[in-house]
Order: C-alpha cells, then structure tokens, then sequence
C-alpha cells in the first residue's frame, strides 16, 4: 500500500492512503478519552459496504453462510482482502479489542423465531436464571481473549460452537428473553449478561462488560439493525468501513445504519475524517471518528 499522509507525502506506487489533518494519526489519539474517564468499552463499527451502504445482498441473504459469503468475498477480489487485513492488523494495534459485537440477525434468518423444544424450567429456578451467568472455567479459560458477543434479546441463535481458538461466546439478554432460553445457555455453559427489561439495553449491557469482564473496547462487525441501534443511542466512537466499488440497492436491504429514524428535531451523528485509502480498482477505506461533546460516554 502506498503512503501519502498529511505529514510525510510518501508514496510507494499501490494505492494511495491519506490521513486527514496535519496531525496525522495523532487525530485519532486526541478524539478517545483516556480508559479511565469512561464506564463503558470504545466501540468501533467496522463493516464491508458497497458504495450505496449496503451490508449484504438482500434481507435474507446471511453473509456468514455459502455461497452469499463467497459471492460477497468476490465483489472486492484482493485488493478488498489486502484493504480488509490492513484493517484488522490496524484495530488489533490500535484499538486491543477484548470483544466483537454481532447481532441474532447475522446467524439466523428474518423470520426465525426462539429456538424451540428447550427444557421448560422449575418457577423455582426462575429468578436464579436472570442473573448474570459467567462461570469461572470459561472467563479463565486458557487461550481466551476476546468475546464472540451476540444480542439476541429473543434467544434465536442456538449453538453448536461454544468457542473457536481466542474466542468464547458471549450473549447479551433481557428479561424478556425466553427463561428457557437462559436455563439452555447455562447447561451449555455459555456466558451471558441480562440487562434491559423489555429488550436488550445496549448502554447497561456495554457497562457490565466493562465492569464485570474489563472490556475495554468493542469492535461491531453487525448488521445494519444493531448498529443503527447502536448508532442512536450515542454508543458509536469511530467507524472503519471498507467500501467495494459497486451499487447493490433494494428496497429493504440492510445498511451500514438501519434500526430507529432519526427523531424529529434531531440533529444526525457529526464525523470527522481520520484517513481515506483509495485503491487502484476502486475499493475505499473510510475512517471516521464520531464526534460529540460527551466524549467520555
């Protein structure tokens, strides 16, 4: 990849990146607080879109699944994956992240429901299972550093994969979610957090992860519904988008932001540019920063 900052105008004849502002990187030191004014992890939205913000090819394409995934691979060919990898060496410098964040809607289709045929569970044992549940073998577990974390206030997802090399998962429920539910993840012994009565309560879910598993910072690789949601609630700090140099359109076809429409009188989230990479075949990478007043939310 060729460099040319705002800084040092370096070229090595790949590409071209420039870094916004003449104090470079230094940009994106300055807009994070320090760890220790905030009571929630630094969340970066970091997803692949083509030029008209779409994430995937249609409501019901899931691009963790053949061939969508190979097909959306494709539109980018390998200066996407070249772009994509710098991208993951650079949030893995820069930003050490102890966690992802995708939503149910990832894994399972639109119209999946909860998952069925669970044990029912004892009134007894009701309460005890809206408590957080983060047994000790899976928290130590060696090799552990990051959390698979997955919203799925509705308990949709079930799993047949508890933990891949670093990385363990991690559901964050409501008290709304179906009580079976909660009794299935415990006898599998997957970790969850409960926050939120009605639905997930992504500001109080972030909290406790930043105080029960010292969660520092979060990288969202999700859908258009969760980091719309995301977005709305004031929880954004930076996006990383990769951009593919191609127009998919569709009424209905998720985004980099869907969720929630922008409150009348509501003022829309302002970016400041970090750096741009632009690739000789069209492929982009934006890095923006969010700005706001309460940096330290």
């Amino acid at each position: 990849m060729s460099e040319v900052d705002g800084r040092h105008g370096d070229t090595d004849g790949e590409g071209v990146s420039i870094m916004a502002g003449e104090h470079g990187v230094a940009a994106l030191t300055d807009g994070r607080p320090d760890d220790g004014e905030r009571d929630r992890p630094y969340v970066v939205v970091s997803v692949t879109t083509s030029v008209d913000g779409r994430v995937t090819f249609a409501p019901d394409r899931l691009l963790m699944l053949e061939p969508h995934s190979s097909a959306w691979r494709a539109l980018g060919g390998e200066s996407a994956d070249r772009v994509q990898a710098a991208r993951a060496a650079d949030l893995e410098r820069e930003h050490p992240h102890q966690a992802t964040l995708e939503g149910s809607g990832s894994l399972v289709p639109p119209d999946a429901g909860p998952v069925g045929g669970l044990d029912p569970v004892p009134p007894e044992e009701r309460d005890a299972l809206y408590a957080d549940h983060l047994p000790e073998a899976v928290v130590a577990r060696p090799g552990r550093t990051k959390w698979f974390t997955v919203v799925d206030g509705r308990g949709r997802v079930r799993w047949t994969m508890k933990s891949v090399g670093e990385f363990d998962v991690l559901v964050l429920a409501s008290r709304a979610t179906p009580i079976e539910y909660l009794g299935y993840l415990r006898r599998e012994g997957i970790c969850y957090l409960v926050a939120g009565e009605e639905r997930v309560d992504l500001a109080a879910a972030l909290r406790r992860m930043r105080e029960r598993l010292g969660v520092t910072t979060l990288v969202s690789t999700a859908g258009g519904g969760l980091n719309g949601a995301l977005l709305r609630a004031g929880l954004v700090d930076e996006l990383d988008l990769v951009v593919l140099p191609t127009a998919i359109g569709g009424a209905g076809t998720p985004t980099v932001f869907d969720g929630p429409v922008l409150p009348e009188g509501a003022t829309p989230a302002a970016l400041r540019l970090r750096s741009v990479r632009v690739e000789d075949d069209g492929v982009l990478r934006l890095r923006y920063l969010v700005e706001r007043a309460d940096a330290g939310r």
